[in-house]
């Protein structure tokens, strides 16, 4: 390859480069310089830190120092429209190869931008001469779509780009790709430098156990929205919103269509403005639905993944990670739409609705990206799964919930531990069930006047009864769903029962006097 030496070259551009995008500029031009010539790079950045306005000058000075072309590749029309309008700005004349390109005047360009689909029709058709290509350049490198096209590029330089340097698939590692890693800037120090936002988070204690996990090696569909469409989980999302982003602008995040849908109707019923986006839309309704978001202070978009890669919307306020995923590369671009700095905006907030902190640490932790980079799977096979995560939770009464019973010291009950001591004793799995039972009766009686107030409150527990019925089917290691349905069913018949034949005696255990007729 031939030797160049990299300076910052003066442009007619209205973007300036910060001092660690020329840091990475520095960095990268040295392995051009040094590497073989048909070496693959990867370069991490996190979302927000440039990557686009990087490689963009990338393109510039390679092309003012190499008698070859370059060919950008993206997986999403947007940002292939995105990254050509980002390299015009910096001066470099670009062609979009897309299925309606006519490459009768490809010869006129040294820089192509194109789709990985379709580059990959035209090359099979041998409709795009590629033979003087000597840089190619790969955004959101972690898409393993991308490493079917190599064998077209064995002599040239392959940079990828991307926020997370670990595979889509973990039988696809990166580190089979390419030779070496380059880490940037990271989340901290942009966050210190005021680069990024930070984030305010909040999680809460999910019960994800019902989840399954599809081929691909995330949670299904399905499953998710077996979970998140039902009205206790919708409530917790509405009631998450209320107390954390109220009138903020907000963006949802979820795991398939019918979730966002019914999450869009519980917005709506609640009277707030909200709309609804997934791959169905056409362009326009996309783009009018965009321009209501950009445009509406307190504005609300329920979505499905389509608004992780190739969207910029700085206003926003927070984002809400309404589904679970396995998958760090989601985690950190879904966050990481919420991260752009904005006149004064320093901070952001995140509701985790999905156990995903607890799953990959908060976002911006420090990780190690080379030794994931060099050994994914001895990460990827220390990730928790749910029943870790699950395992050390305390789940009691919502605080909603909790004002209801203020005269109650203690509302948590352990069915982990009572299980245990029932064990212990030699006695039946049953009595788990009764003592817990009990407990709820107690505190139930313990805010009430009569049976009647009592069997009203008793109706505010549904949630933590699952809650404790789900604990103790682990116990048991029985946990099917229609066991699941009829335990939980039973469970509320006998408190109610209870609640009927001992008010009289527990009320005066608690008083010290009958209660009133």
């Amino acid at each position: 390859m031939q030797e160049t030496t990299f300076e910052l070259q003066e442009r007619k551009t209205d973007k300036e480069l910060y001092s660690y995008q020329q840091g990475a500029l520095q960095n990268i031009f040295e392995k051009f310089d040094n590497e073989r010539e048909d070496f693959h790079l990867l370069y991490q950045l996190p979302t927000g830190g440039g990557k686009t306005v990087i490689f963009s000058e990338i393109v510039r000075q390679y092309l003012k120092n190499h008698n070859k072309k370059v060919l950008v590749m993206t997986h999403r029309v947007e940002l292939c429209n995105q990254t050509s309008a980002m390299l015009t700005s910096f001066g470099v004349v670009n062609k979009i190869v897309n299925s309606k390109a006519n490459l009768d005047d490809q010869e006129r360009y040294s820089c192509y931008v194109a789709m990985v689909e379709t580059l990959n029709n035209r090359l099979n058709d041998d409709k795009l001469d590629i033979s003087d290509v000597g840089l190619v350049i790969i955004d959101e490198a972690h898409y393993n779509s991308f490493t079917k096209l190599f064998k077209f590029f064995e002599n040239a330089f392959i940079l990828g780009v991307t926020a997370t340097p670990l595979s889509s698939n973990k039988d696809l590692p990166m580190n089979g790709n390419y030779d070496e890693l380059i880490t940037g800037e990271s989340i901290e120090n942009l966050i210190e430098n005021e680069f990024l936002a930070r984030a305010e988070t909040f999680q809460y204690d999910m019960g994800l156990t019902s989840l399954e996990v599809g081929s691909n090696g995330d949670y299904t569909v399905k499953s998710s929205a077996d979970l998140y469409t039902s009205p206790s989980m919708l409530n917790k999302l509405l009631e998450a919103y209320l107390k954390h982003s109220k009138d903020k602008k907000t963006l949802i995040f979820n795991n398939g269509i019918e979730t966002s849908i019914q999450v869009y109707y519980t917005f709506q019923n609640a009277g707030l403005p909200i709309m609804h986006l997934d791959n169905t839309a056409t362009k326009k309704q996309r783009k009018q639905i965009l321009k209501w978001f950009r445009e509406t202070p307190n504005a609300i978009l329920s979505s499905v993944s389509i608004l992780t890669t190739g969207f910029d919307e700085p206003t926003i306020d927070t984002i809400i990670l309404n589904r679970a995923t396995k998958s760090l590369t989601l985690y950190y671009q879904m966050i990481g739409r919420g991260s752009r700095v904005l006149n004064n905006k320093s901070k952001f907030t995140v509701i985790d609705l999905g156990n995903n902190m607890y799953r990959f640490g908060p976002w911006g932790a420090d990780l190690d990206w080379q030794a994931i980079f060099k050994s994914p799977n001895f990460y990827i096979d220390r990730i928790k799964d749910d029943e870790e995560i699950e395992g050390v939770f305390k789940h009691d009464l919502s605080d909603e919930i909790k004002a209801e019973f203020s005269k109650s010291d203690n509302t948590y009950f352990d069915i982990k531990s009572t299980y245990k001591d029932a064990t212990f004793a030699g006695e039946s799995s049953k009595v788990v069930l009764e003592k817990s039972i009990a407990h709820h009766a107690y505190i139930c009686i313990e805010n009430s006047e009569d049976v009647y107030d009592a069997l009203a409150l008793a109706k505010l527990l549904k949630e933590d009864i699952d809650n404790r019925i789900q604990v103790y089917a682990k116990c048991i290691s029985k946990s099917t769903y229609n066991f699941l349905s009829w335990l939980k069913d039973d469970y509320q018949k006998k408190l109610n029962a209870y609640l009927r034949e001992n008010f009289d005696t527990v009320f005066e255990d608690i008083h010290g006097h009958p209660p009133e007729d």
